[in-house]
């Protein structure tokens, strides 16, 4: 999951496309990304993916893993919860449940796009719905490795809007860096350094996340930044 946030001299149309005009504004859906941080080589490496270009949304943009909570989210089991901090930072932007459900979310996009499991061994269980696939690995998912670095909502130009919160992880926290079948849905998958990441073709919050994550790689307790968009503008907090 991706989407744009303007910036001074950005086109938002480089992005896809725009609402038309007259359309009633698309109320955010609540979302989330992994940034998966590799550090075994000489500088840290970010796992990123081109969206198929075949897709009607971001066609050919490279993107973190990511995707909408599921109803299946609040009811997915968890070896290890959200550490407190992060729990409480998070509850500034909505109900706990809600939160960890959103956590939950960003490991399972990981791993169906990816196939990759940010989790703890665990006996293999039977379970229906979009979590049968990763529990059948024999995991349950790591809440504790989990950062929350980031959140922005999508402009109300857009047609599809995302409520994201961008989670943070060390691929060292992965019960493997082999990667499993994944969804097709992203048709090449890289680990790239910081200077590489910043020349390929983001979607315009992907990029700003990246420059958030290389400070925040000197800064790990730096308050997370929300963006969103008040009667026309662009505006920044922090969490």
């Amino acid at each position: 999951m991706t989407d744009t946030l303007a910036e001074p001299g950005y086109d938002p149309r480089a992005d896809g496309a725009m609402r038309k005009a007259g359309d009633r504004n698309v109320r955010p859906r609540d979302a989330a990304t992994l940034i998966i941080v590799r550090r075994d080589g000489p500088a840290p490496r970010l796992l990123m993916g081109r969206r198929n270009g075949g897709h009607d949304f971001m066609p050919g943009k490279w993107v973190f893993p990511g995707g909408r909570i599921d109803r299946a989210d609040f009811r997915a089991p968890f070896a290890t919860d959200l550490r407190p901090e992060v729990l409480a930072r998070l509850a500034k932007t909505g109900p706990a449940r809600r939160m960890r459900a959103l956590a939950l979310s960003a490991v399972r996009e990981t791993f169906e796009e990816v196939g990759l499991l940010l989790a703890k061994p665990a006996p293999a269980r039977p379970a229906a719905g979009p979590w049968g696939d990763f529990l059948a690995m024999g995991a349950e998912p790591d809440l504790a490795a989990l950062d929350f670095i980031a959140r922005a909502i999508t402009p109300p130009y857009r047609p599809k809007r995302f409520d994201a919160r961008f989670f943070m992880a060390e691929a060292d926290r992965l019960i493997s860096l082999e990667r499993g079948p994944d969804c097709g849905e992203l048709d090449e998958i890289a680990w790239v350094d910081l200077p590489e990441a910043k020349t390929l073709d983001l979607p315009n919050i992907t990029r700003f996340v990246v420059g958030e994550l290389e400070q925040r790689l000197t800064d790990p307790v730096r308050p997370a930044p929300y963006v969103r968009f008040l009667n026309g503008k662009r505006r920044q907090e922090h969490l």
